[in-house]
């Protein structure tokens, strides 16, 4: 499958949305090579940046989840490059599939 290289960026209005967030990124942590977050306490809003590796339709489902909560603005800039490798790094068999990448209980 065909994966990209892609940078996330979040803003975070509504702190009451922080929980949901932070299980969305879990769910799909295993497409997640990257992520910083910082707290712009003057603005009282966070900034969440997300460095992905997965197919272009992960991403999009990923960031439109995100983008459906409250008080949550995400944005997504892609690479042009598009990577066919099937390294695994992922270690539940269940979500591996996820990022497009094969098993290693199937290699």
């Amino acid at each position: 499958m065909e994966k990209r290289i892609a940078v996330i960026g979040i803003i975070v209005e509504n702190p009451e949305s922080v929980e949901k967030l932070n299980f969305l990124l879990h769910e799909f942590s295993e497409c997640i090579v990257g992520r910083m977050g910082l707290p712009y306490r003057e603005r009282n809003l966070s900034i969440v940046s997300l460095a992905v590796d997965a197919p272009q339709n992960v991403i999009s489902e990923m960031t439109g989840k995100i983008g459906k909560l409250d008080g949550i603005s995400v944005k997504t800039a892609y690479s042009n490059k598009i990577f066919n490798d099937y390294i695994s790094k992922c270690k539940d068999k269940s979500r591996s599939r996820r990022c497009g990448e094969t098993p290693r209980w199937l290699s």
